[in-house]
């Protein structure tokens, strides 16, 4: 098995890579999966392809990363809400911008990765990686009506997000940044270990995001107050008993070293 496993690796990065949008996770991931596999050998039998054995325990090792992350949120009850938007009749989105930012490869990606997991991987496994329905199944261990239904969920959940993200460029237009962008520079921000440029970056998208000054707003009332902590006296934030017994601890030691 050993020797067949170089060939399967690109595939398995590019299948990482797309749902965890990141390549040190990716990789971690990949190697992870090389060693259990590496470790059940005895276990293949062969009744799948290798490949389809190898992204099934690549799945469920995303499936523990995103589990321990708590990076997951309900899957169905989005899914059900994107699905009932479908059902009115008066529903319908810009075609032209979704199929362009469809095909822009960043934007793509961005709408993928905000979907959640399982149908993400749904529409990964089928439609990015060729698997059939039976292999899709396989991989995510659900039965074949179980993943054609995450597969429609997930690509109209696409379609949805693909649209969701136009309607939030026409709000940006000419804003600097992209929202995560501008929120992980924030607390650099604060510290004021940004550049001149990159400072005025950020204030320039605070000055035209609708959605970060709220969240800039809180950091900066969140910090203001942890820093107002530091300036009590110690008897407000430490029991009078607790006080008493770590002064004469400290009383104690002088005591010893005198």
């Amino acid at each position: 098995m050993a020797a067949h496993l170089p060939a399967a690796l690109p595939g398995l990065l590019r299948y990482a890579a797309t749902i965890t949008d990141n390549s040190d996770t990716a990789e971690d991931l990949v190697s992870e999966t090389l060693v259990k596999a590496l470790e059940r050998c005895g276990s293949f039998r062969g009744d799948s392809g290798l490949s389809t054995w190898l992204h099934r325990i690549l799945h469920n090792l995303a499936v523990d990363h995103f589990r321990r992350a708590s990076r997951e949120v309900p899957a169905d009850d989005i899914a059900s809400q994107v699905e009932a938007k479908w059902r009115e009749d008066d529903y319908t989105v810009d075609a032209a911008a979704v199929v362009g930012r469809a095909e822009t490869k960043e934007e793509l990606l961005d709408a993928l990765v905000h979907l959640p997991l399982k149908y993400r991987t749904a529409v990964v496994l089928h439609d990015v990686e060729g698997y059939t329905a039976r292999d899709s199944a396989e991989i995510q261990d659900i039965s074949v009506p179980a993943a054609k239904q995450r597969l429609r969920r997930g690509r109209m959940m696409l379609v949805s997000q693909l649209a969701a993200g136009h309607e939030r460029r026409q709000q940006l237009k000419g804003v600097p940044l992209r929202c995560w962008d501008a929120r992980s520079r924030v607390s650099s921000y604060l510290d004021r270990e940004l550049d001149q440029a990159e400072a005025a970056r950020l204030e320039k998208h605070l000055a035209g995001c609708p959605t970060c000054p709220p969240l800039y707003a809180s950091l900066v009332g969140s910090v203001e107050a942890l820093n107002g902590l530091g300036e009590r006296d110690p008897d407000e934030v430490i029991p009078a008993e607790v006080a008493d017994r770590l002064k004469a601890a400290i009383d104690g030691a002088q005591a010893t070293r005198g």
